[in-house]
Formats: structure tokens, sequence, C-alpha cells
């Protein structure tokens, strides 16, 4: 049964071996993708966020920029991801009754998918919150960072069906 698990993993060789996957052969098509994720943290805190009151400057708009930074450095970060190049990503940063919640997308045409580049625009821009408003509020969480929809490829189309 360990076997035939990791013939179904892209990333595992036959001999359970990590390895890049060769994408040479696969067509080139638009691909997108969109990631969600959350910051909670107290009343307090959320409304310094609000106010652009905390020490260290806006945090919606330096978490959006590290966002997106994030997404085009993705293989930087995660050993196995291809170096893609990225067509667009959008960042949106909206306050919730407790706390932040980031949304990215990102769009490509390539030959391998960009779930993990809006995944990772999504937990790097909740870093960055935290980073900047850990100051005021330490008991923040960090959560719910998932994939909202991807298209292109062979695997086709997801989205997901409940947040």
């Amino acid at each position: 049964m360990a076997d035939r698990t990791k013939a179904k993993l892209s990333h595992v060789a036959s001999d359970g071996s990590a390895r890049m996957v060769d994408v040479a052969a696969k067509a080139e098509t638009a691909r997108e993708a969109t990631a969600k994720g959350r910051v909670r943290m107290s009343g307090e805190a959320l409304e310094l966020v609000r106010r652009e009151a905390t020490a260290k400057g806006n945090v919606i708009e330096t978490a959006r920029i590290a966002a997106i930074m994030a997404a085009k450095r993705t293989s930087d970060l995660i050993p196995l991801c291809h170096p893609l190049g990225i067509d667009h990503v959008d960042v949106s940063i909206g306050l919730t009754d407790d706390g932040l919640e980031i949304q990215a997308t990102v769009r490509s045409r390539g030959r391998t998918g960009v779930e993990m580049e809006a995944l990772t625009a999504v937990s790097v821009g909740a870093l960055t919150i935290y980073d900047m408003v850990k100051a005021a509020d330490k008991t923040m969480v960090i959560n719910d960072i998932r994939l909202m929809a991807k298209s292109g490829g062979k695997s086709g189309t997801f989205v997901r069906e409940s947040e």
C-alpha cells in the first residue's frame, strides 16, 4: 500500500526519493489559482491596523507587497517548485470581525500550475501581518490557509465548494 501511495505523488520517485517533476513534455496552458487565509487578532490590534496606527506602518499595504513578492519567489522557498513566469498576482486583504482575510490569485501561462504560488502569497502575507502587529498582540493566530480554486493544465478545474 505504501508503495502505491508513493507512486501517486508526483514529487516522489519510485525509490522513494524526492524529485522535481519533468514538465518538458507538458503543453503550456493558461493557469490560475486562488488561495485564502486568515489572521485572527484582538479587537485592539485590529483597530490599530484599521487606523494605520501600528509602529511599523501600513500593515495591509506592506502585507500585500510581501504577498506579491512571495508569489514571485515561491521556487526559492519550496525546494521542488519550478521557477515560473508569473503573468499577474492579485492580493486583497480585508478586515473581518476578528482580524484580516487574505486572498491571492496568481496567473501564468506555463507547463505547471500556480497553486503553490497562491498559497505562498497568502502565507507570507499572513506572516507579514503577524510581524507588523505582534507588538500589540502576541496571541494572533494564522489559520485557514487553503486553495479555493485552480484552473488549467491536465488536472482541469478545482473549486472549493465551501469556505
